[in-house]
């Protein structure tokens, strides 16, 4: 047994699991929300992983960013520390709480490899083309402005499990992953590379999310801040944490947008279009750019479970050799299946993400 202990520390919760990344089961699990002092959250993780008698091998960090300088996970030390420190303004929502984890784990465990995995690194292989946005070259490279996708744990985890489902090595698969859920982004994947994906400078761009508006003109930003008198943050606060499902219905889960969808709500059933209307969007655009498609693979918390929203997505898509069989599609199951009819020409995959073991495999062939 090789168990990895995986600590996702955000800005208000300490998510945590211990992984055997040799049977790639988890033996220990747990979340503590509402955190607001890090280091007492820290305490309470080390009381239950001490009451379960584990003893972890090494320790696996996620880190949402990871600039251009991490395209594979590292070996933690003080200078990795520092850098993860001067990427927060990429990521100041996220990076801060990240390394109060790191911190806290190199403190409780100064004997044990600890390893960062960066949700930005998967999406590295992306051409110049792809992560490139058409601005002023220098400005742009003085501060760091270009595409760097996230989610890229989930995506590369999908994306090598519906190889092995479909009988390929992970290198010679193609195709398109939609990680749907409150955070949503899509990812073409050739050759078991990510050559473009959703997600931009930030997680804000791309489809529609819980609470973010994913994609929009960015001169409503100047448009607000001239007419509305609204200010820098306040304009972010609206785009991150007041859109998406949330800004137009008034509830940002996916399930509670569908009930009232179902009940007859015209808000939630437009709510449905534009959020199916943006993946078609993105799925169209990837099919173009890979050529060749094996798969369309859905997967989180929607992807897995809204079967409906799998349904439009896919919806008259046979002069493009997709075509979902609704019956297949119909079935509930937490296991890796094929819901495509036997023509179909692109497979159409639902492959249930585990970015924990992901991050504890990486550790585990880093170490």
């Amino acid at each position: 047994m090789k168990p990895i202990l995986v600590i996702n520390s955000g800005s208000s919760s300490l998510k945590y699991q211990v992984v055997d990344s040799e049977s790639e089961k988890s033996l220990l699990a747990g979340t503590i929300e509402r955190v607001t002092d890090h280091a007492a959250a820290f305490a309470e993780m080390l009381s239950e992983l001490s009451a379960s008698g584990i003893e972890p091998i090494a320790v696996g960090h996620r880190v949402v960013h990871g600039g251009e300088r991490f395209s594979q996970p590292v070996l933690i030390d003080d200078a990795v520390e520092n850098a993860i420190s001067e990427l927060i303004p990429l990521a100041p929502l996220h990076n801060p709480g990240n390394l109060a984890g790191i911190r806290a784990a190199r403190r409780a465990f100064p004997k044990l490899a600890q390893v960062a995995v960066f949700d930005t690194a998967f999406h590295q292989s992306m051409p110049e083309s792809a992560y490139r946005y058409a601005i002023d070259h220098e400005l742009a490279d003085k501060y760091s402005i270009r595409r760097y996708g996230f989610h890229g744990s989930s995506h590369s985890f999908v994306s090598r499990k519906a190889a092995e489902f479909l009988g390929k090595k992970p290198e010679e698969f193609n195709g398109i992953v939609l990680h749907l859920g409150n955070g949503a982004s899509a990812c073409a994947i050739q050759g078991g590379k990510s050559i473009d994906t959703s997600m931009g400078m930030t997680p804000l761009q791309g489809l529609v999310m819980g609470s973010r508006s994913g994609d929009i003109d960015p001169a409503i930003v100047f448009y607000l801040m001239r007419e509305a008198g609204m200010s820098a943050d306040e304009v972010d606060a609206l785009l991150n944490k007041k859109s998406g499902m949330l800004g137009l219905t008034g509830v940002s889960d996916f399930r509670d947008v569908t009930e009232r969808a179902a009940a007859g709500d015209q808000a939630a059933m437009v709510a449905l279009e534009i959020f199916t209307s943006r993946v078609r969007h993105y799925l169209g655009a990837y099919l173009v750019e890979l050529g060749r498609c094996d798969a369309i693979v859905f997967t989180g918390g929607v992807g897995e479970n809204a079967a409906g929203e799998r349904a439009a997505v896919c919806a008259n898509l046979s002069a493009l050799g997709i075509e979902l069989d609704d019956e297949k599609n119909a079935v509930r199951s937490k296991e890796a299946r094929d819901i495509s009819t036997d023509p179909s020409q692109v497979r159409i995959l639902v492959v249930p993400t585990n970015e924990e073991l992901e991050i504890a495999l990486q550790a585990q062939r880093l170490i």
